[in-house]
């Protein structure tokens, strides 16, 4: 019986071709991670836009009731030490509120930092 022929080697690529075909892949591998984690960081700021407008909606909110809660603290000031006072003394107050806040922020920030 008579030995099958093998067929020939295919012949080699230059090392040259090898290596423009590598580059070339990792190319294109980059620009696929590039454009997966760029539809992912637009889907998710797709999905925050709303969230986001509702909190800022409800800090406004939150403001105004700041506002009304410093007008009333006036208005019953008001009746013991006149109008200039009480907006004095209504200001005194939310700014030493406000200071503490701000102080107790810095203590965490510094400790925890």
């Amino acid at each position: 019986m008579l030995k099958p022929v093998d067929p020939p080697p295919p012949p080699e690529r230059p090392i040259g071709e090898l290596v423009h075909e590598l580059i070339e892949n990792g190319k294109a591998y980059a620009r696929a991670e590039f454009d997966l984690y760029k539809a992912i960081a637009a889907a998710k700021g797709k999905a925050l836009a709303v969230p986001a407008a509702l909190f800022a909606v409800a800090f406004i909110f939150a403001l105004a009731a700041i506002t009304a809660l410093a007008v009333g603290v006036v208005i019953a000031l008001e009746r013991f030490v006149g109008p200039l006072a009480a907006g004095f003394l209504g200001m005194v107050i939310f700014a030493a509120v406000a200071g503490l806040l701000a102080w107790a922020g810095y203590q965490k920030l510094r400790r925890d930092l």
